[in-house]
């Protein structure tokens, strides 16, 4: 039976019910990558160049013209005419409009995959399954248990994925990581972060081409496997404020957060999930314009998660331990002792320059070395943003057991 948000447990986990590399019956037999010489340029081909796709098109061209980077992004697909016809004009690249054609090309050593989250894990794979490396844009996909079967294929075929959570890419948390392993906070207790915003317009509420129809923009494959519905521009233009195709703030916003705090904590499991809100002032959409979530980790640490997409006023981003606080001020990080640990001194942190995200992807294709948000880490993040949003739609808390890595069913349900 559906509730008041609109789910039922099976729609929840359609297309998930599989684990084990089941979920997309991965085969056997790879394709064999091209091998990189050291002075060889990185082929890329694009897969969804919609607003984040032609964003990171363009950075990808420009980095393309200085020829130390070594790099030419030679193929591009899209299912919308109009996307396709400014990506061609942006680089030059063969279009195509089945991404799997596009991935049968033997000179391709990588792709960026920028699609609605319903479709990541599908093309993540493939892309794998083909001997293509993989820069995949946050979420890691739509459900954990996708989450589960992309990491598992990534060990199977032993191609490089980095999520795109850029924040992951800077200094800060890596300084964090170190610095709290060395004790200078002490018991690590609980963390907070936020990402608001606010419009007039409704977040999301991105220009919907009134040229776009059934004649130029393929409406069954950017369906997939989400409900079948009749053609509708607003979802196609707007998909982030629909159930059907995304987590919303969840997977949208706090993903980024949660991605650089696990960084700077060590990448746990969750074990126990809760998640709040609504829709207060946006109400043309599915999901909540304010969402809160607190994630407790078998380590005793919780982090909490704020976001409202009607009012821009966030909370701090802290990391609180027992003896001292961490506090992440522009040039670098701050460790306040608490007052009960006055004869400690103040320590201030400078950091360091570190590669950008997509900088980072291009020099672990060369050198096969882990990315800095690896498919094993970006796993333990999204269950606890899927199980946020589940937490939320079904209104009960969500449990988590890291062991058997398998969501721990409490009936009836626990109402938060």
């Amino acid at each position: 039976m559906a509730d008041k948000k609109g789910i039922s447990r099976r729609d929840f986990l359609r297309g998930s019910a599989a684990v084990g590399l089941g979920l997309y019956g991965v085969n056997s037999a790879m394709a064999a990558p091209r091998v990189l010489g050291a002075n060889d340029r990185i082929l890329i081909g694009m897969i969804g160049v919609g607003n984040k796709g032609t964003s990171h098109l363009r950075n990808l061209v420009k980095m393309s013209q200085d020829a130390k980077n070594k790099l030419a992004v030679t193929a591009i697909c899209d299912i919308y005419d109009a996307r396709k016809q400014r990506a061609k004009d942006i680089c030059g690249g063969e279009v195509y409009h089945e991404y799997r054609k596009l991935l049968e090309r033997p000179d391709l050593d990588a792709v960026v995959i920028a699609s609605p989250d319903h479709w990541h894990a599908r093309m993540a794979i493939d892309a794998m399954q083909a001997g293509k490396d993989v820069y995949l844009e946050k979420p890691m996909t739509y459900t954990w248990q996708e989450a589960k079967e992309v990491a598992a294929v990534v060990k199977q075929t032993g191609r490089v994925l980095q999520v795109g959570a850029q924040s992951t890419s800077g200094d800060q948390w890596w300084q964090a990581n170190r610095l709290i392993k060395e004790g200078a906070i002490g018991k690590v207790l609980w963390s907070s972060s936020s990402l608001c915003r606010n419009s007039t317009r409704g977040e999301w509420n991105y220009a919907i081409d009134e040229g776009a129809s059934p004649d130029n923009l393929d409406w069954k494959a950017f369906l997939g496997s989400a409900p079948k519905r009749d053609f509708d521009k607003e979802r196609f233009f707007r998909w982030r404020k629909y159930w059907d195709y995304s987590g919303g703030i969840a997977t949208d916003l706090f993903y980024h957060q949660l991605s650089h705090l696990q960084i700077a904590l060590g990448p746990e499991f969750p074990k126990r999930v809760s998640a709040g809100g609504g829709i207060y002032v946006q109400h043309d959409r599915d999901v909540p314009d304010t969402f809160h979530m607190i994630i407790d980790y078998p380590t005793d640490h919780s982090v909490v998660l704020c976001s409202s997409m009607a009012n821009r006023q966030g909370v701090p981003e802290f990391i609180r331990g027992h003896e001292a606080t961490m506090y992440f001020e522009a040039p670098g990080i701050v460790i306040r002792p608490e007052d009960e640990f006055k004869d400690r001194q103040e320590v201030k942190v400078a950091l360091e320059p570190r590669p950008s995200h997509m900088d980072n992807f291009l020099d672990c294709v060369r050198t096969r070395n882990k990315p800095h948000l690896d498919a094993d880490t970006a796993y333990r993040i999204m269950v606890a943003i899927a199980l946020g949003v589940q937490s939320y739609r079904e209104e009960r808390v969500m449990r988590f057991d890291p062991e058997k890595e398998k969501v721990v069913d409490v009936c009836p349900p626990c109402k938060i």
